[in-house]
């Protein structure tokens, strides 16, 4: 093929060169010959030396030329050649002229070009299915199945058939967009019209069909295929075998298996039992997987195959309850059936059957493949198995292995988790040296476990040192640390932290801007605390609901509820909607500052705007109405609450009980009280729930109008 490029290269130039005369049909010829070659440069040279051949292109040369240029995507020189064809020449474009910039525009993706073509082309009547093909083609790889589908019913509508490109283009599109009904649907009207597809059509379809969990369909059309003489290739063999594997169908897919098995080398065959493999995992039967595994490892029972039976969840009755695989003597496991089974073991967490597995492969001379360790050391350290972590990945490297990013980050999660610093800052060298990057998610743990440990400063210590070796910890795990500082209660030092930060690495973003606000809040520092919001704003942050959701409750709390209501509004105007959070906040700030009608007022609006009460806020409500004497009221939002799945805490169900002994609603206290002396048992003596414990008690015995029995 190359060589008879170089030879045709070299013949149009030495064509050129000698001044060979040459007709126009000739020329045209020529220039056709190097387009389908791909030298579209060696025919724009002999076109634009056509002098030298004595020749005056006419519509045909110049229909050859642009042919080649628009099978080459030169969309811009086929527009000249055109205008140069018809505006200088005075050549009138025919059919073939305008199908060769169709093609043009259609590869360039010009939509308009390609319609105002076509209705050029269809004005003249020049309409066939080569141009309806061109279209259908293009429109699905732009995804515009529709489109080609519509083009094919109006193709159809002019009398002519799809041919069967046309199918297999239009089937492949649906296929490749999961609209498999429509895919299925046009196959069915190709079968129509006597056209059985082709293998890769028929394994689209098929794997397609898989995919969808359509496995009857997927069935029943790959029994159909060989029954026209289409045999299935080995990858999609495989895939049925998977799939009915993994849908628990153990007894059609050891059908399938012994068809297909019977014609196969021993490597296919192989390949078939990891499809089994490979569907158990899928099926999260790994263990299954393993045994069937182990018996292909182990010597046959008979010299002729060791059968290895699986339970079919498929079958009800219990004679056909399970189903066996035939292990052929030499049907060895490979590399990838070790894969497929070491790392659907880990996957389930059965760390221990897992390296047994790894290390019965070594044993048999298989190294494995750099997925296995990863698999084996990424779930020994989840488990805090580092030790065992470390073997394997000394076993790795023995077998020429090098680690992957994966494998060190696997190996840093579980020294974060242990926090050993030494470990750590080694492992990041190592890291620095190879290339390979820290993950954010284990920094920030490292962060978060220092800091729920109280070693905020230890946290700070950990990113310096991350900075000294060469990496940039990202916005979160700062972010982390200043939020431990602040739940620290030294939320001035977290502001120290958070400007540095500012000032050398990061621009804030609106979490960290969120911790810091909810650290001043918290500390009862509004005033601050708005100086960052009106910061955050001043730097084009949009504010989230937290970040108002903080100021609120900040604003609640200092009982300052004309500064949180003002809050509350300007969320409003920032079209954040307030959540059942903001409004449990000024619920509780109303009833703290002795409005209770304001706050059942916001309890209203709170529904209204379809934010579900949880159990936060019923508290709330229901707190507040006890402390403003009003417990008949509270009674009734506690039985809402029951009705809605909540339960009250023991405090509020205390301080409830008290508040209806006050308005003498002795039967519901009782029942409030034997309700909770059930759940709680009795509060730890000295405790406050025990002091209004005893107090409810007292008073029950008290009341001279109490009609119950206590003793009861």
């Amino acid at each position: 093929m190359a060589r008879r490029r170089t030879q045709l290269k070299a013949l149009a130039r030495e064509l050129v060169g000698q001044r060979c005369p040459m007709t126009p049909g000739a020329l045209g010829f020529l220039i056709r010959c190097l387009g389908r070659q791909g030298l579209a440069e060696d025919a724009s040279f002999v076109f634009d030396h056509a002098k030298d051949l004595s020749c005056i292109p006419n519509s045909y040369t110049y229909n050859c030329f642009l042919e080649v240029l628009a099978r080459m995507g030169k969309v811009e020189l086929v527009e000249t050649r055109f205008t140069e064809m018809v505006e200088v020449m005075g050549w009138e474009p025919d059919k073939y002229t305008l199908t060769s910039v169709l093609q043009s525009y259609c590869n360039a993706g010009k939509l308009d070009d390609v319609f105002r073509i076509f209705n050029e082309i269809n004005d003249k009547g020049w309409l066939d299915d080569h141009i309806f093909t061109i279209l259908v083609v293009s429109f699905s790889k732009w995804g515009e199945v529709d489109r080609a589908c519509e083009m094919v019913e109006l193709m159809e509508n002019f009398g002519m058939r799809p041919n069967e490109k046309t199918f297999h283009v239009l089937i492949h599109g649906f296929s490749m967009q999961g609209r498999l009904d429509k895919a299925v649907e046009l196959f069915e009207k190709m079968k129509g019209l006597g056209l059985n597809g082709d293998l890769p059509l028929l394994s689209v379809l098929i794997e397609g069909l898989c995919e969808c969990n359509e496995i009857k369909r997927a069935l029943s059309l790959y029994k159909e295929m060989k029954v026209v003489g289409i045999n299935p290739d080995l990858l999609l063999a495989r895939k049925m075998i998977s799939t009915i594997c993994a849908e628990g169908d153990f007894i059609t897919a050891n059908q399938l298996f012994e068809e297909e098995g019977e014609i196969l080398d021993l490597d296919s065959l192989v390949s078939l039992y990891n499809a089994v493999l490979d569907g158990l995992v899928r099926r999260d039967d790994a263990e299954w997987a393993y045994t069937l595994l182990k018996a292909m490892m182990e010597p046959p029972t008979s010299p002729a195959q060791h059968l290895i039976f699986l339970e079919d969840a498929g079958c009800e009755s219990e004679s056909s309850g399970n189903t066996m695989f035939k292990i052929k003597k030499t049907a060895q496991p490979n590399v990838e059936s070790f894969g497929i089974v070491i790392c659907g073991l880990c996957k389930i967490q059965k760390i221990d059957i897992a390296l047994a597995l790894m290390r019965d492969m070594i044993a048999i001379g298989c190294k494995g493949k750099i997925l296995i360790y990863n698999d084996m050391i990424s779930e020994l350290c989840k488990a805090d198995r580092l030790e065992e972590g470390y073997e394997v990945l000394r076993t790795m490297k023995e077998f020429g292995f090098e680690p992957t990013e994966f494998t060190q980050n696997s190996i840093f999660y579980a020294l974060c988790k242990r926090e050993n610093f030494s470990g750590v800052f080694a492992l990041l060298k190592e890291m620095r040296l190879k290339g390979h990057v820290p993950w954010i998610k284990h920094c920030t743990l490292m962060v978060e476990r220092l800091c729920k440990n109280g070693k905020v400063e230890a946290a700070y210590d950990f990113l310096d040192g991350i900075v000294q070796i060469g990496f940039l910890p990202d916005i979160i795990a700062y972010s982390a640390a200043i939020d431990g500082m602040c739940k620290a209660g030294n939320v001035e030092k977290a502001l120290r932290h958070f400007r540095d930060i500012s000032s050398n690495c990061f621009f804030p973003d609106v979490v960290a801007y969120n911790i810091l606000i909810n650290g001043f809040c918290k500390a009862g520092m509004l005033n601050s605390a708005q100086e960052m919001l009106d910061e955050m704003l001043e730097n084009h942050l949009v504010p989230s609901v937290v970040t108002y959701n903080s100021m609120i409750d900040g604003w609640c709390k200092a009982n300052k509820m004309s500064e949180a209501l003002t809050c509350l509004t300007k969320m409003v105007d920032a079209t954040r909607k307030p959540n059942t959070t903001t409004y449990t906040s000024l619920i509780d700030g109303m009833f703290n500052a002795g409005a209770p009608e304001d706050a059942v007022l916001f309890w209203n609006e709170m529904k209204e705007k379809g934010c579900a009460p949880n159990e936060i806020s019923y508290t709330a409500i229901i707190h507040g109405l006890c402390k403003c004497g009003r417990a008949d009221a509270a009674l009734v939002y506690f039985h809402d609450m029951k009705q809605s799945g909540f339960s009250l805490g023991t405090y509020i169900y205390l301080l409830l009980i008290n508040s209806l002994i006050l308005i003498a609603k002795m039967n519901e206290a009782f029942e409030l009280l034997n309700e909770i002396l059930q759940k709680d048992c009795c509060p730890l003596i000295g405790s406050k729930n025990h002091q209004l414990l005893l107090k409810a008690v007292t008073n029950l015995f008290e009341r001279k109008s109490n009609p119950v029995d206590l003793r009861a």
